[in-house]
């Protein structure tokens, strides 16, 4: 997958066929228009594209207000990391500014999409909107389509047991530790991607080694307060494990990993947490005694599970 800062960069792409957005977590709803992209840049000899936004749009617009505590599934690396195994092309990475905010839904067509780009087909998702006051929808792309000689197509919302999926709702089930729902709605599982380090915590009632994730960036989502079955994979290492998110105040989370079988993981090294189930609520590690008997009855049925 190649990755573009600019779309003067992305400008030799043959045939694109483009959707855009912020596909934070790249969900169920995503995979479903990466893999009609990807048809239709068989069909058209073409690629597949996504022009994304960085920092969030909210993030910019709205710093004091919506942006200001926004979380997301998904950190940038992780993102483009599931974009990768999703099989698509190519991701543009636009500058997000007020400046650029102000660009119209029919500017951003023709100077972006129709003169640097010469997109072939444009596909969004359900109720999608762009452009300055997000005036730009999929009537205005099949509008336009004849004008600036390109297809369009809308794909429908997609469900999961009946709930329509959205990056809301599984940052809303994430936050409350419902991981599984979470996973569902994703279609692959929560993850962490990091370097992990030796950890300081030691419990002498539960004597066993913990390693510790260091969060990088602030603007990932993490799950509620916790112990929850995971597996963990580091070059040569692979192993099932316990996390536990632990929030001695509030915002200031700390991400503790034991791994059942850590003979072949180096320290520091870029890792992949994949979280599974919640298996306990919130844990008071500073209580050693209260802790061990819930890391030991966690840690013994993380074993029984099958994954």
């Amino acid at each position: 997958m190649k990755i573009f800062e600019s779309f003067d960069e992305a400008k030799n792409i043959i045939n694109p066929v483009v959707t855009t957005g912020s596909f934070d977590g790249v969900h169920i709803g995503h995979k479903t228009i990466i893999n009609r992209l990807k048809m239709l840049a068989g069909k058209y000899n073409g690629e597949s594209v996504l022009i994304t936004f960085d920092p969030h749009p909210r993030k910019v617009l709205y710093p004091d207000t919506a942006g200001k505590n926004l979380k997301f599934i998904t950190t940038r690396r992780e993102k483009l990391e599931l974009l990768r195994k999703a099989g698509l092309d190519n991701v543009i990475i636009v500058k997000f500014t007020k400046e650029f905010s102000k660009v119209t839904s029919e500017q951003f067509i023709r100077e972006y999409l129709h003169d640097v780009l010469k997109v072939k087909v444009i596909v969004v998702g359900f109720n999608h909107h762009f452009g300055f006051n997000q005036e730009g929808d999929y009537r205005q792309l099949w509008n336009m389509r004849e004008k600036y000689s390109f297809e369009a197509e809308e794909i429908p919302e997609q469900e999961v047991q009946n709930e329509t999926v959205s990056s809301t709702k599984i940052r809303a089930a994430i936050k409350e530790g419902f991981i599984q729902r979470a996973n569902a709605y994703l279609d692959h599982y929560y993850i962490i991607m990091g370097m992990p380090v030796d950890s300081a915590y030691y419990n002498p009632d539960f004597p066993v080694p913990f390693l510790e994730i260091p969060l990088t960036d602030e603007s990932k989502l993490l799950p509620a307060p916790g112990i929850y079955a995971v597996s963990f994979e580091s070059g040569e290492c692979i192993s099932k494990g316990m996390v536990v998110i632990h929030e001695k105040t509030a915002g200031d989370s700390k991400v503790f990993l034991h791994l059942f079988d850590g003979t072949k993981f180096v320290n520091g090294t870029p890792s992949t947490v994949f979280f599974h189930k919640r298996i306990h609520g919130p844990v008071d590690l500073d209580d050693y005694s209260a802790s061990a008997v819930r890391l030991k009855a966690a840690s013994n049925e993380i074993s029984e599970l099958i994954y």
